[in-house]
């Protein structure tokens, strides 16, 4: 039976024109799903090399990002910056199809299970982060282009080796689960306005209100004061963190023109809900709780979670 042995830092990854849409409704940072499923195909690509080791969850540190975007003024809307295609063949000019792009620099953390033990094997430890490597420069992550890792390496589990892997992460932020921030919003609605839903909530988080105020040292006279629902909470922001069945799987191939007819397919929506960025010595005291993790569908439920199952 695998157990958890290691952790692998992938650490600094450049990557060059990621896809920034992270969802309908929202964008600025590649989806969970971008970075989760390139660790799940690296996942498939070490079963024939390395049987025996499995890579679980995985956790998101972000060191810098440019976004591809413009703005002609500070409170104009932004814009992406999309690219002209190539003529096509009578000469016409090709269509815009835009996209969000970005480049970012991120670490990632995966846990590492296996039964055969790496740290007894230092020669197979170091060809396993040689092939670990080698392997996810030839893949996308988040549908960009891996240009540079700084280094990776293995730490063993433990609670007394978290700290090597926290100081690696930093400068940067990570990504954590704040659901319970956006079940908080929705009570603090509810009791304004009963019929408030969480998606209020969310909608609320990207609300600024501007709000009258008399001077207390002044007689009549008024002060604009800006107040948001996300002072106080921290670095909080929407995201998507799975899927919602609309309707009931199809067998394989019974969906035409789908892209992978050898496997079951489902009509899904996006389900939402809150991140937060936090430092990294925020998380020294509960690090196994950072990890991104797929959970197991339920109910037509398909979410990336960080809890344990």
């Amino acid at each position: 039976m695998s157990y958890l042995s290691n952790y692998l830092v992938l650490n600094k990854i450049r990557i060059q024109n990621a896809n920034t849409v992270s969802s309908p409704l929202t964008y600025g940072f590649p989806s969970l799903n971008g970075f989760i499923g390139a660790i799940h195909a690296l996942n498939r690509k070490i079963k024939n090399d390395f049987p025996g080791i499995r890579l679980n969850g995985t956790l998101i540190a972000c060191h810098e990002y440019h976004l591809h975007a413009y703005r002609p003024y500070n409170l104009a809307d932004y814009t992406f910056n999309l690219t002209r295609n190539p003529i096509k063949k009578d000469g016409k000019t090709a269509a815009i199809i835009e996209e969000g792009r970005i480049d970012l620099t991120v670490s990632l953390v995966i846990e590492i299970y296996d039964d055969i033990d790496l740290n007894d094997n230092e020669t197979l430890k170091q060809k396993f982060i040689v092939y670990i490597q080698k392997q996810l420069m030839q893949q996308r992550i988040a549908g960009g282009s891996v240009m540079h890792i700084q280094k990776s390496f293995l730490v063993p589990y433990g609670n007394e080796d978290v700290t090597t892997v926290i100081n690696s992460l930093i400068p940067a932020f990570v990504l954590m689960d704040a659901s319970q921030e956006l079940v908080a919003i929705t009570n603090e609605l509810k009791a304004i306005n009963p019929d408030a839903t969480a998606l209020d909530a969310l909608i609320e988080t990207a609300t600024l209100h501007h709000v009258p105020e008399a001077d207390e040292d002044k007689l009549n006279s008024i002060q604009w004061k800006t107040k948001s629902v996300k002072t106080g909470r921290g670095w909080i922001v929407p995201i998507a963190v799975g899927y919602q069945g609309i309707y009931e799987p199809f067998s394989p191939g019974e969906l035409e023109n789908c892209r992978t007819p050898e496997y079951p397919s489902q009509y899904v929506e996006c389900i939402y809900s809150l991140g937060k960025w936090v430092f990294p010595y925020r998380i020294e005291d509960d690090f196994n709780s950072a990890f991104w993790r797929y959970s197991q569908p339920e109910n037509n439920l398909y979410l990336i979670t960080q809890s344990e199952y």
